[in-house]
């Protein structure tokens, strides 16, 4: 049991997440922990008792921004000391699991770190226990908990150790939210580091799944976007191998019992994406018609360096399933330029290939060499200039523009539903997506309100596109009028700077 000196001497947490969806759903988790203890929640690290900054280490920017975040807190820390104040820094995330060692030698201010096995252990380490920072900093992050034996002998016909993500304090907006599917990744892409930072393949049972999001339903969520390092292999490792089971399962299980309004599939991996999948995509009413699916490239040559398992003809023959399959469907995805070895021909393959098909949306990622990868050791005899692979980015996305603003001309003029994400009354105006755009990384419909109508949060309204703004649509809702002096600016005929996705 803990003194109560101990548990007065921490009263407050200021929490920072960093990262991808997958990273956020622990932080979420850690801080519903945190609160269930007594811990209060504040956004204002200067009066925080302790700061615990949730690292990404995923990219080489992600690692640097990460370190950036850590020194800040540092140097929150010295100035509550220097006023007498004690204040803890607590490192959690795939950084932490990534540079365990280098961090305490980089930051030797750093009160504890988590690894991404070991979120159980936030509690603790926010209240101060030093005996957990000493056993993390002297050994293998994970080499006390019970999944580092999991992660490398696991009996396939058992299911595997999956984290508990009920109960969570969220960070998005009520009305959506992320519900993780697995953990880990089995398909070992030599570009990518996350099979040594979360390990292999975890899925969790259909019936876990189905119990969170239900409790993300009842939480208020009318979204709930559906994630994991590769989504479309889940239930593999667990046994779900009837053509029914696995995502097909899940999909029409989630569609059926969850009381979701959209249910959304992000992170496909292109190798596994059956027609089974296709079709109950195309069948389930509450499985709204879009696919995040990072292809990385066309190049057969390049697709083999990056052991995508995958080849241009396969990759072409499923988009134009998913096209024909699933009509309406809105198809994301994202590429990598400059990878080790990548010609200027096969660039402007992929260049070629990004102008016929027109993605919905799309993002590109300069390579970037990551320690211990086979790319990484690739770039060493094959690397490609940074100049030169900032300048394929911007190729590819001033080509995706292009299509962006062909395709907005053509919505003018139709009715769409959106769900409201953000209003502003002031301004007479609300920020919604429709289906085909996912929270955060796509663009939005920009709404313009009259002042007799003003939506709220999570309403899903029906709406006329009546112009476009740069990769965002404008549109009013139908039963709203329009605003005599729109505080939204239409189009504007010039050519834009390049915009990351």
């Amino acid at each position: 049991m803990r003194s109560t000196r101990n548990r007065l001497h921490r009263e407050s947490v200021a929490f920072v997440s960093l990262g991808c969806p997958k990273n956020l759903v622990d932080s979420e988790k850690m801080l519903g922990l945190l609160t269930e203890d007594g811990i209060a929640v504040t956004p204002d690290q200067d009066s925080a008792d302790a700061i615990v900054i949730n690292t990404c280490g995923f990219l080489e920017a992600s690692k640097d921004e990460s370190l950036q975040v850590i020194h800040e807190a540092i140097e929150h820390k010295r100035a509550a000391a220097r006023k007498g104040r004690p204040v803890r820094v607590v490192v959690a995330g795939c950084l932490v699991q990534r540079h365990k060692a280098k961090l305490l030698q980089t930051a030797p201010e750093i009160d504890a770190l988590i690894g991404v096995f070991d979120r159980d252990k936030i509690v603790q380490a926010v209240r101060g226990n030093s005996a957990a920072r000493t056993r993390q900093a002297t050994g293998d992050l994970g080499a006390f908990h019970p999944v580092s034996q999991w992660i490398g002998r696991h009996d396939r016909s058992q299911p595997g150790y999956t984290e508990d993500d009920s109960a969570r304090l969220r960070l998005t907006p009520r009305h959506y939210a992320y519900l993780r599917m697995s953990e880990g990744c089995n398909q070992g892409c030599t570009f990518c580091t996350i099979p040594s930072i979360r390990g292999r393949m975890r899925s969790k049972p259909l019936s876990t799944i189905v119990a969170e999001a239900r409790e993300l339903v009842d939480d208020g969520a009318f979204e709930i976007n559906l994630i994991g390092q590769d989504t479309t292999s889940y239930g593999s490792d667990i046994g779900y191998a009837g053509s029914d089971q696995g995502l097909v399962g899940l999909l029409t299980e989630l569609d059926r019992q969850s009381g979701a309004g959209w249910l959304r599939l992000m992170y496909a991996y292109p190798s596994c994406f059956t027609d089974e999948m296709i079709r109950a995509i195309a069948a389930a009413p509450r499985v709204v018609k879009y696919i995040d699916m990072p292809l990385q490239h066309i190049n057969d040559d390049i697709l083999h360096a990056m052991r995508r398992k995958v080849t241009r003809k396969q990759i072409e023959a499923l988009l134009h399933k998913l096209r024909s399959w699933v009509p309406g469907i809105s198809i994301r995805t994202t590429f990598i330029s400059g990878f080790p070895g990548e010609t200027a021909a096969q660039h402007k393959e992929l260049l070629a290939f990004i102008k016929d098909f027109e993605f919905d949306c799309l993002g590109v990622f300069e390579y970037s060499p990551e320690p211990g990868t086979p790319a990484g050791r690739l770039f060493q005899t094959q690397g490609i200039a940074t100049e030169v692979a900032a300048e394929r980015k911007a190729d590819i996305m001033l080509a995706q523009q292009k299509i962006v603003f062909k395709r907005n001309r053509q919505q003018v003029g139709r009715e769409l539903e959106v769900l409201v994400d953000r209003v502003e009354p002031k301004q007479r105006r609300a920020y919604a997506r429709h289906a085909g755009q996912a929270p955060d990384i796509d663009s939005v419909v920009m709404l313009q309100l009259a002042k007799s109508n003003q939506p709220a949060p999570g309403e899903v309204l029906k709406v006329v596109v009546t112009d476009w703004r740069d990769y965002d649509l404008i549109a009013m809702p139908l039963a709203g009028q329009p605003i005599e002096s729109s505080p939204l600016k239409p189009h504007r005929q010039v050519r834009l700077p390049v915009m990351s996705a």
